[in-house]
């Protein structure tokens, strides 16, 4: 009775487990980061940025940035604030009264009081955060109406930090995948690299 029950339930569900657990758990992610590190290595590797031989963060993930001589990253609802570790929206929808009325509100007259800009003309991705709260690029839109206070505050002509944003900004991927966007915290140590 035992050997036939092992012999025809037990023994195909412990191969069918190992099996699985030996494709799933070694073979199939091995496969898969050997080819991204061949196909995609600055990817694969985190995508890091570097300052002075220091890694300062990675161009996949928001940092914020409050002072008035940097470019002000979109809002994060990830934790504290760009916190890698509780990455999240906030699960509010464009019905939610509280999005529209407080929180929407109040990043709409944070940024007509730092960026001195009429409240209609404010892009979006200034005022709402992204699905993981972690977005490193804004629009290049956002980029610009930040300009003037940005080179005001480190005594650059505006047309030397609008090259700047021009120069990188990126374009759609494959000229169709996604919108133009800038990277924040690649444009900020750019700015830092000005003299």
């Amino acid at each position: 009775m035992i050997g036939n029950l092992w012999k025809r339930q037990l023994r195909p569900a412990v191969t069918v487990t190992l099996v699985t657990m030996l494709v799933t758990g070694l073979i199939y992610p091995a496969m898969v980061t050997v080819c991204a590190r061949f196909l995609f290595p600055r990817q694969a590797g985190g995508s890091l940025l570097a300052r002075d031989g220091r890694i300062v963060g990675s161009a996949l993930i928001g940092q914020s940035f409050s002072q008035p001589q940097y470019f002000h990253p979109r809002p994060s609802a990830a934790g504290a604030g760009y916190d890698a570790t509780a990455t999240g929206g906030t699960n509010k929808g464009p019905t939610d009264r509280k999005l529209a009325d407080t929180l929407i509100a109040q990043a709409v007259e944070r940024v007509a009081a730092v960026d001195h800009v009429r409240r209609g003309s404010i892009p979006s991705d200034m005022v709402t955060s992204s699905g993981s709260g972690l977005d490193p690029d804004i629009s290049p839109a956002n980029a610009t109406l930040q300009i003037a206070r940005v080179a005001a505050r480190r005594g650059l002509p505006d047309a030397r930090v609008r090259a700047l944003v021009a120069r990188l900004t990126q374009q759609r991927q494959f000229g169709v995948l996604g919108e133009p966007r800038v990277n924040v915290l690649q444009l900020n140590l750019a700015l830092d690299s000005l003299r």
